[in-house]
Formats: structure tokens, sequence, C-alpha cells
């Protein structure tokens, strides 16, 4: 069994934990997310725990019990706390906008860039340069934040673009004579 799938994973107080018919789902102040259990992994309740194992000593059935671990922590966390990532915008007139479901970004294009916000996942802009993302679904927060860095990924000689909070851009020196 892998490492990660020994450990427990806690049930905090507020978010219930069905398992009925080989779906998982956590419901939360943030949300209700569900999970196909896969066959190769047994999910035990032990009061406010759960306990992920393997079925099997097969290498396929270790490697996924610490999988659905980190999956099923994942969905915990996120009905109760939540998930966020943080952009920024680098560039003189680069702009973002938060309306309803909708991010409104300028980056220097001839046309605005209006990404439409799934359903789980909201927006918000506290500067003009600033973009949260926030969700109960890792997965689709983690996507959505690609999906609007992609428009304007950060160049690497002036470090304009969009780009993660905590992402160092390495900066090249430009070409000599």
């Amino acid at each position: 069994m892998s490492r990660v799938a020994r450990m427990p994973i806690a049930v905090p107080a507020g978010v219930d934990v069905q398992i009925t018919n080989g779906v998982i789902t956590a419901k939360g102040p943030l949300g209700t997310l569900t999970q196909v259990i896969n066959p190769l992994v047994a999910i035990n309740r032990e009061g406010a725990e759960l306990k992920i194992s393997a079925v099997g000593e097969t290498t396929a059935a270790a490697a996924m019990s610490g999988t659905f671990r980190a999956l099923v922590a994942n969905m915990v966390q996120g009905v109760s706390k939540g998930f966020e990532r943080k952009l920024t915008l680098v560039g003189v007139g680069y702009r973002a906008q938060a309306q309803g479901a909708t991010l409104n970004l300028s980056l220097g294009f001839s046309h605005p860039v209006a990404h439409q916000m799934p359903e789980g996942v909201k927006c918000e802009t506290p500067t003009q340069t600033e973009i949260l993302i926030k969700g109960a679904d890792k997965q689709k927060v983690g996507q959505i934040a690609a999906e609007v860095r992609a428009y304007k990924p950060p160049e690497p000689y002036k470090g304009k673009g969009v780009r993660y909070s905590d992402e160092v851009v390495v900066i090249k020196e430009t070409k000599k004579k």
C-alpha cells in the first residue's frame, strides 16, 4: 500500500460523507462533490475518519489507493474550506474585471477577452491586476486558472502577461550587438 494511502482522512464537523453503490459523496457548507470509487480501492469509515486501502497486492491497486486517498481528501477539504488560485496581471494597460459569472480581461489585444466561469467556480477581482478564482473542486479551480493564464502567458523578455501569484518568471537578457 502506498504511504499516502496509510494516512487517514479526518472528516471535520459540518461535512457529511456517504458511501453508496460505488460512489462517495461529500456534502459541506461550500457544496457537494461526488466521485466514483475505483474497484481497486476500499473505503472504510471509522468514526470521524476515512481509511483507504488497496484491494489486492497488485502495483496498480497500491498506486490507485494513494491517488484515491488524495482525491477524497481534496473533496473533504473542498466542501469545508474550498480552494483558490490567485493570478496577477503584469503589463501596462492589463486589467481584469469580474461581472457575475464572467471575467472580462483587457490584455493588449485589439478586442476584450470574456471568460465564462463554470458552475461551482467564483471569480473575484480585489484590484484591477489581481484575480482570485475560488471553488470547492480543486481540479476545476486549477483548470480555470490555467485557461485564464493561457490567454497571455508571461513572456521571458519583459515578464508581461498573466501569471500565478507565486510563479517566478526568469527574465532573459536581450541580444547584444
